[in-house]
């Protein structure tokens, strides 16, 4: 796939059909029905446990509520659904750099427990980084990784993210301090067909 140069974050997008599919899971924008699944598969010990703190738990109807509010109003898209028969089962997004940042965006995803194993986040990954590479005026995607998280560092890594480097034991999570692994994938890198 050859990659265009796209609009900055903020900017006019350009004209995208959704569901994007990604394999055995699609992406697709934010639903108000999809309030009761969130909590379901959000309200996880072990969710949160591998997310940075704006990620809360117990996952309430409140969070819920704040979360899809702030996905819809996003234009152009920048959160999407993981979904599997169109349910959702897990989250990806991209926010944006600023600054000397502004073409730099930081990826995050997860998936829910019930859900883990099969693959999907590497599929939704790899679909989701061509949509910022086609959507989002950026050169660089970046993403941080808990060290203990070894299954989340393999997504990465099966997408192209290369480890720049590790900040020892600069999380301090659960109770425990962990180390955090810096990823990055660069514009450049990717080989147009």
């Amino acid at each position: 796939m050859a990659y265009r140069r796209a609009v900055s974050l903020g900017s006019e997008p350009p004209l995208m059909t959704f569901p994007l599919d990604a394999g055995p899971v699609t992406l697709r924008p934010w639903r108000e029905s999809d309030h009761s699944v969130l909590i379901e598969e959000a309200n996880s010990r072990a969710v949160w446990r591998n997310l940075l703190h704006q990620f809360p738990h117990p996952y309430t109807v409140e969070d819920a509520t704040e979360w899809i509010d702030y996905c819809l109003a996003q234009d152009p898209v920048r959160d999407l659904v993981i979904a599997r028969d169109d349910r959702l089962i897990g989250v990806c997004g991209a926010s944006p750099g600023e600054g000397v940042n502004q073409y730099t965006a930081t990826v995050g995803y997860w998936i829910g427990e019930a859900h883990w194993g099969k693959g999907f986040a590497s599929d939704a990954l790899s679909r989701f980084v061509g949509y910022v590479w086609d959507t989002f005026d950026v050169e660089r995607l970046q993403a941080e990784v808990f060290a203990w998280n070894p299954a989340s560092a393999r997504v990465l890594e099966k997408n192209g993210f290369v480890l720049e480097g590790t900040r020892r034991q600069a999380i301090h999570k659960d109770g425990e301090f962990v180390d955090e692994w810096f990823y990055s994938l660069l514009r450049s890198e990717l080989r147009s067909e």
